[in-house]
């Protein structure tokens, strides 16, 4: 998907903004570096009244990582095997089901896939343990993700969550601008705005906007305040047509379109209090600043 945004956005004189999303505070994501030989446990608790699940951990195609799961009672099921097709297990009041991906043509990345789908009404509960060992290590990056949107139990994540990478799907295409969100009453950074991470292949997310408690019309008539990423991407997609306007219609500069209008953005952008580097994985290039970032020549 990340791949055909960015390939629209090189078709016509357009700008797609996406929400960097709200899952910055949450223990959705784990990850870490695994060596030869070393093996590493994370640990996962899943809250009652589960009633479906599913994990996702990502490595470099190239490093060969054992396996291995241990339920909440302490049974710990066999080595999970990379091949092709459904692994299945059973685990207590939990059905376990195991998919090894390839890497596409677009990743040298590998997925594999584990669902969690109760035998009755819900999962088992307690703390599950992932075991990995390193068997075969190039490069050794390892990520894992649960789902994110507030579909969990408050009480299921990881136990030493990572807040870096916790950027939602398309705001991680390369060539669109990634928008997080800032509480632009107390000049302060959410905490919940989706955050970009050193391992990421380019730096994101690009800059953020006022996202906390914004006035905005709902379904039915009348106001209400919102809060969330979301609703601080508009204020970058109008300031973007703004420029484009004020480059393309008025004929200031009829190049004012894509990447560059990103790039006069991430110049424009202005500096929040408690950072110090820019960019940085939280606010990017800083808060959104339309004034300047208009190239006034």
């Amino acid at each position: 998907m990340e791949t055909y945004i960015s390939n629209v956005v090189n078709v016509g004189r357009s700008v797609i903004c996406v929400g960097s999303g709200n899952n910055g505070n949450d223990r959705i994501h784990t990850a870490g570096q695994l060596r030869q030989g070393q093996t590493e446990t994370i640990e996962m608790s899943i809250g009652t009244y589960e009633t479906t699940l599913n994990l996702q951990l990502w490595k470099a195609y190239a490093d060969e990582i054992e396996i291995s799961i241990e339920t909440p009672s302490g049974e710990r099921l066999p080595t999970l095997s990379e091949k092709i097709g459904t692994q299945r297990y059973r685990a207590g009041e939990t059905n376990l089901l195991i998919y090894y991906g390839k890497p596409g043509p677009f990743q040298v990345t590998q997925e594999i896939y584990f669902d969690f789908i109760p035998v009755g009404t819900y999962l088992t509960s307690g703390i599950w343990k992932i075991h990995l060992q390193g068997k075969r290590i190039r490069e050794g990056n390892y990520n894992l993700w649960l789902p994110g949107g507030n579909v969990l139990n408050p009480v299921t994540g990881f136990y030493r969550p990572v807040a870096s990478e916790t950027l939602t799907i398309p705001s991680t295409a390369a060539k669109v601008i990634t928008v997080g969100a800032y509480d632009s009453r107390l000049n302060a950074y959410a905490d919940f705005s989706g955050r970009g991470g050193e391992r990421l292949s380019y730096p994101k997310p690009d800059l953020v906007a006022p996202g906390v408690n914004i006035t905005a019309p709902v379904p039915g008539g009348g106001y209400a305040n919102v809060t969330g990423t979301s609703f601080a991407t508009p204020f970058v997609t109008g300031s973007a047509a703004l420029m484009m306007e004020w480059g393309i219609v008025r004929r200031n500069d009829p190049f004012l379109w894509g990447e560059k209008v990103k790039a006069y953005l991430r110049r424009g952008a202005q500096p929040l209090p408690g950072f110090e580097k820019y960019p940085n994985e939280s606010v990017g290039w800083g808060a959104l600043c339309t004034a300047q970032s208009i190239p006034y020549m």
